[in-house]
């Protein structure tokens, strides 16, 4: 259901106001606003495109009412083969949509639990400003605005998914 209605969303940013659809910049609003620092990069009128906080917010409710009232308690039903493969490398819980045995506030303080989600998550910030631009703004909005860069940012960003899920992935389960 939501991969249409995200469909039916670019076009309509881009008719009805002339906007692009993106997630990254809205944490740079978010410190433009809220962070009274003198740096250049955040000094902008953010309130201009205030509509992308509002829009953001709403993923996080939205988010938020999926898993807390609308989501069915029990496992999540993946593929039996994946299952297997995860649990060789000592992936056991499988309860809810991230395995706990690595993504638990527990498990922050292992080294595994660091690796994903300490410097995972900065790996994540530091491509997304890197590639100007998160995988939603130049996979949805840069490819059907016929973007060069867009399409070559997906296409790498979809090497690093394989590199890592085949080839890195394995390695760090392994800790």
């Amino acid at each position: 259901m939501a991969g249409p209605l995200i469909g039916l969303i670019v076009p309509a940013l881009l008719l009805l106001g002339n906007k692009t659809f993106g997630i990254s910049g809205t944490l740079r609003q978010v410190c433009a606003a809220c962070i009274p620092a003198n740096i250049s990069f955040f000094k902008y009128d953010w309130k201009k495109e205030s509509w992308n906080l509002f829009f953001a917010a709403g993923i996080i409710i939205g988010g938020f009412i999926a898993t807390y009232l609308l989501s069915n308690a029990g496992q999540v039903n993946i593929n039996p083969h994946t299952t297997a493969l995860l649990q060789q490398e000592g992936v056991k819980d499988f309860s809810g949509l991230l395995p706990q045995d690595i993504f638990s506030f527990s498990q922050l303080f292992t080294l595994r639990g660091f690796i994903f989600i300490v410097v995972g998550g900065f790996l994540v910030g530091f491509g997304t400003r890197y590639a100007v631009g998160c995988t939603s703004g130049h996979a949805i909005m840069g490819i059907s605005s016929l973007q060069w860069p867009s399409l070559v940012a997906t296409c790498c960003f979809m090497i690093g998914g394989f590199v890592m899920t085949w080839f890195i992935l394995p390695y760090l389960l392994q800790l």
